[in-house]
């Protein structure tokens, strides 16, 4: 089955006079998809980007977690993990060549995911490995990625705080 997805990509930057002159204009644009809210963007702060909007980089760590995040919720109610909370703090590596291309080098994923006690951790800590064959941007990313996820058992109280 193919999926097709759509975007609109408009620079924002002209400041006046268009790319006339290499610093005459701003590395800014809007992603948006009708029937969901606009996101501002910029390029790198080290390439000179606004640091209060989004860049490529940060967009490509968040989705590549937000998949594994989506496919590990799946894989873990359905091994019968019940998971009531879940964050990631996702990190990469980059570098960039003197003749300015980039690329990522490497990335890890730290997820901390709370689960009720009595929960096969070990089994909650392979599920991790599998998600790297279905995730849809983990398929289609070009450098490693690895996994340190931190698990927590629940207590009453982050049980009713998660409901």
């Amino acid at each position: 089955m193919e999926s097709i997805y759509h975007s609109t990509i408009k620079w924002t930057g002209n400041l006046g006079q268009g790319t006339a002159h290499y610093r005459g204009y701003a590395r800014t644009w809007d992603i948006s998809i009708p029937g969901k809210p606009t996101i501002a963007c910029s390029n790198d702060p080290l390439l000179g980007g606004d640091p209060s909007k989004m860049n490529p980089e940060d967009l490509l760590i968040s989705s590549l977690s937000a998949c594994h995040m989506l496919w590990y919720l799946h894989l873990a109610s359905s091994a019968g993990i019940t998971v009531v909370a879940y964050q990631d703090m996702p990190s990469a590596v980059g570098e960039v060549l003197k003749s300015g291309a980039g690329r990522f080098l490497s990335m890890t994923l730290k997820p901390v995911i709370t689960v009720l006690p009595g929960t096969d951790l070990q089994l909650a800590e392979q599920l991790h490995h599998k998600i790297h064959e279905v995730c849809f941007i983990a398929r289609s990313v070009n450098f490693p990625v690895d996994y340190q996820p931190e698990f927590i058992i629940a207590s009453d109280k982050t049980t009713a705080d998660n409901t």
